[in-house]
């Protein structure tokens, strides 16, 4: 790989790849559109909060990398971005939906990966999808643009991951097991559910808080009302 992406470089990079194809009509993409892109909560790992500043830097580091450009369009008060992928690395639709993924989602399973390139590229079947990262592992032309990660302890499926922020960091040889007990995984199902259930009520308990201001709010303002008349 001739360039190294950062992190925040590969998430506009991301998004500025799903942009041009699930929303056409607003792209190339405004500071603003780009920075909410980054931001979004769904579609998203991890879910980030960059200000303008952030994404300025990484678009000038995008740019320096011969990957992004300012696009100037008749009419237009504001300045425009767009990817110039395709100048450095000439994809298929299906490896580039590939690619748009990982960078917006990390390691995934290829399972994953054709559900979440459905509004990006047709796959008929996981079987296909494995094909194209392995093509894209391969390619006669270009560097590896991504790799199959060992698979983690209780899980079944391996992972893949993009190498446009180099080589991924993996845990020790020792830290891989075999898959646990199954009282172990009935554990650990376990935990998740009570995981989820913590974060659910820590979102009520913040919904219930912020009504409870909005209701000290209003009887603030009614007393006013009645003091008034």
């Amino acid at each position: 790989m001739t360039f190294i992406l950062t992190e925040v470089e590969a998430r506009i990079l991301g998004c500025l790849l799903e942009k041009q194809t699930t929303t056409p009509d607003v792209y190339p993409l405004t500071l603003n559109n780009l920075v909410l892109a980054c931001n979004q909560k769904s579609n998203r790992d991890p879910v980030v909060n960059y200000d303008d500043r952030t994404v300025i830097s990484g678009l000038d580091g995008l740019r320096d990398k011969k990957l992004a450009i300012l696009i100037g369009q008749d009419g237009a008060r504001v300045p425009k971005y767009g990817h110039i992928l395709e100048r450095t690395l000439p994809l298929s639709k299906q490896e580039q939906a590939l690619l748009c993924v990982l960078l917006l989602r990390g390691p995934q399973t290829p399972g994953e990966l054709k559900t979440r390139t459905e509004r990006l590229a047709d796959f008929a079947s996981i079987e296909e999808v494995e094909q194209t990262l392995n093509a894209m592992i391969t390619h006669e032309n270009l560097p590896p643009l991504v790799v199959k990660l060992p698979v983690q302890a209780g899980k079944r499926e391996a992972r893949y991951t993009h190498l446009l922020c180099g080589e991924p960091e993996l845990p020790e040889p020792d830290a891989w097991m075999p898959p646990p007990e199954p009282a172990r995984q009935e554990l650990t199902a376990e935990q998740t559910r009570l995981t989820d259930l913590e974060n659910k009520v820590a979102e009520l308990q913040d919904l219930l808080e912020k009504m409870q201001a909005e209701l000290a709010e209003q009887r603030q303002l009614t007393d006013k009302l009645k003091e008034l008349l």
